[in-house]
C-alpha cells in the first residue's frame, strides 16, 4: 500500500466505494487522514463499514464543513455531461476535488529514497486505444529483463493499493481520461500517449474535452519524456508542443502510418518491422511478424510505445524483442483462442468502439465477424471502408437489427452469443478467422466486455469440444 502523505489529521471525503474507493480509502488512514465514505449504493456503504471507516451522508447540506478534500471514483462525473450533485456540492462549498491517481502521485516519493541508487520511475500510459496492451507488453519486458515492476491503474492493481518501490523499482500506470481529467497531481516520469478517436465524448463535451483530459498528463508537471503516438492531428500537435525544437529527443515519436524522418528520436512499424532512427540513423529494427502476441498494425503500435518507453530506461533493443516474443497478449484483446479444422477462433471483445474494430478487421482475413451490442455514436462508415476481408457479419444485440442494416457486407442478425458462434461455426471454411470484434460496448447484454469476451470463449470452445 502507498500511505497518502500530507493530509495527517484531516479529513477527507471519499465518493463511490468500488475498488478505487475503498483503496483511496484504506490508503487516507494508513497515512493518518480521516476518511468520511460514501456511496448511494447501501451494499457498498456496508462493506466500507465493516472495514471500518466512517460512512456519512454527503448529500446533507452541511456535510462539507470540515472537510478539506473530495476523492472522486472514476465513473462519477464531476463536470459533464452534469456534475453528480456531491461533486457540485463540494465545488461550491470550495472543497478540492482529486482522485486516487491525484493521491498516488502526492505520495509516491518517500524519504526512503535518499538511499536509494536509482529512484524509482512510474510510466502512465493514456490514449484510446491500446493501452491495456501496451502497459502489460511494458510490464512484461521490464520483467523479463529483471526489473522490478507493478502493474497498476486501469489494469493490475489499484493504484494506491502496490508496494513502495524498491531501489530502481518501475511502476507502470494505465490511465483513462477520467483519471487524467480530475487528478490534482500528475508527474510520471515516461508518459505515453498511443493514439486519439472518438470516446467517452459525452464524460468530455466533444472531442475537445476528451483530448484535452489526455492531454493533461504531459502538461501538469511535465514528463522527463513524452512517447507520442502522431498518426493523428492532436498528436502531432501534442509532440509539437512539448518539443523545443526538431532534435528534442525529450519527445520520442511513433507511427504505424508513415516513415517518420527527422532529426529527432522516432519509432515506427511498416510492413511488418519496427524501426528505430535517432538523430536521421537507424539504430535498431525488429521483424514484428512472427511476434503472435502482438497481430495486427494497432499491435505493432502498442509494440512501438512500450518499446520507445522501455528504450527510454536505457534497455537495449535485442533485450525488448525477446520479450515481444515471449508475451502471450491480453485476455479479451486480438487473443486467440482457438484453432480447428484450418479456423481461427479471436477473441477481441475489448474492441468496445468503432476505431478499435476497424484495427481488428484490418489485423486478419477471411473474417467471420461477430459484432455489434450497444452502439457509440458515430456511425458505422468506418467499419464498412474496411470490411473487404469479411465474408460475413453475424449480429449480437437487442438492436441487432438496427446494427445490421448499417453494414455493407453480407450479414445475420442472431441477438445472442450462442446464436452468432454457432452460424459463424457452420459456414467457417479452413483459412477463416471467426472473430468477435464487437464495435459497441456490451451493456446491453452483459455487464463488462470481459463477461462478453468470456460468453464467445465458452461458446467455442463447447461446441469444438475443448471444454
Amino acid at each position: 500500500m502507498i500511505p497518502v502523505q500530507g493530509l495527517a489529521g484531516a479529513k477527507v471525503a471519499v465518493l463511490g466505494l468500488g475498488r478505487s474507493g475503498l483503496s483511496a480509502a484504506r490508503a487516507l488512514a494508513a497515512g493518518d487522514a480521516q476518511p468520511v465514505c460514501w456511496d448511494d449504493n447501501p451494499d457498498a456503504r456496508a462493506k466500507a463499514e465493516a472495514e471500518g471507516f466512517a460512512v456519512h451522508d454527503l448529500h446533507k447540506p452541511d456535510a462539507f464543513d470540515d472537510i478539506v478534500r473530495l476523492i472522486v471514483s472514476p465513473g462519477i462525473p464531476h463536470l459533464y455531461p452534469v456534475p453528480n450533485a456531491i461533486v457540485a456540492a463540494a465545488q461550491t462549498a470550495g472543497v478540492p476535488v482529486d482522485n486516487d491517481i491525484g493521491l498516488f502521485f502526492q505520495s509516491f516519493a518517500t524519504g526512503d529514497w535518499a538511499s536509494f541508487d536509482t529512484a524509482p520511475r512510474v510510466i502512465a500510459i493514456t490514449g484510446s486505444n491500446g493501452k491495456s496492451t501496451t502497459s502489460a507488453l511494458i510490464h512484461h519486458i521490464l520483467t523479463e529483463a529483471g526489473r522490478e515492476s507493478q502493474l497498476a491503474g486501469n489494469i493490475g492493481r489499484g493504484v494506491l493499493d502496490i508496494d513502495p518501490p524498491e531501489d530502481g523499482g518501475v511502476v507502470v500506470l494505465e490511465l483513462s481520461s477520467y483519471q487524467t481529467d480530475l487528478a490534482r497531481s500528475l508527474t510520471p516520469d515516461v508518459a505515453v500517449f498511443t493514439n486519439l478517436s472518438p470516446d467517452h465524448l459525452d464524460r468530455h463535451a466533444g472531442m475537445g474535452g476528451y483530448f484535452a483530459a489526455k492531454r493533461r498528463l504531459f502538461a501538469e508537471g511535465g514528463p522527463d519524456r513524452a512517447v507520442i503516438g502522431v498518426d493523428e492531428p492532436e498528436g502531432r500537435f501534442l509532440a509539437g508542443q512539448l518539443a523545443e525544437g526538431p532534435t528534442d529527443d525529450r519527445v520520442i515519436r511513433i507511427s504505424v502510418a508513415a516513415k517518420l524522418a527527422g532529426p529527432g528520436w522516432n519509432i515506427f512499424a511498416r510492413k511488418g518491422f519496427l524501426s528505430e532512427y535517432r538523430k536521421g540513423k537507424q539504430v535498431a529494427s525488429i521483424d514484428l511478424r512472427s511476434v503472435k502476441g502482438l497481430p495486427g498494425a494497432h499491435n505493432h503500435q502498442n509494440a512501438c510505445a512500450a518499446f520507445a518507453a522501455c528504450r527510454s530506461l536505457g534497455l537495449a533493443p535485442r533485450v525488448i524483442e525477446a520479450a515481444f516474443h515471449s508475451f502471450g497478449g491480453l485476455p479479451h484483446r486480438s487473443q486467440l483462442i482457438a484453432e480447428a479444422g484450418g479456423v481461427a477462433y479471436v477473441n477481441d471483445s475489448k474492441a468496445t468502439n468503432v476505431d478499435s474494430a476497424v484495427k481488428a478487421l484490418e489485423a486478419f482475413g477471411n473474417i467471420r465477424w461477430i459484432c455489434g451490442g450497444l452502439q457509440k455514436e458515430g456511425g458505422l462508415d468506418p467499419l464498412n471502408a474496411v470490411s473487404g476481408s469479411v465474408r460475413k457479419a453475424y449480429v449480437i444485440g437487442r438492436e441487432a437489427a438496427n446494427f445490421a442494416v448499417q453494414l455493407s457486407v453480407d450479414v445475420q442478425v442472431c441477438g445472442t452469443m450462442a446464436q452468432a458462434v454457432e452460424a459463424a461455426i457452420a459456414d467457417a471454411m479452413p483459412g477463416d478467422t471467426v472473430l468477435l470484434a464487437p464495435a459497441a460496448a456490451s451493456f446491453d447484454q452483459y455487464d463488462s466486455f470481459e463477461k462478453r469476451g468470456d460468453d464467445f470463449v465458452s461458446e467455442v470452445r463447447a461446441r469444438l469440444g475443448l471444454s
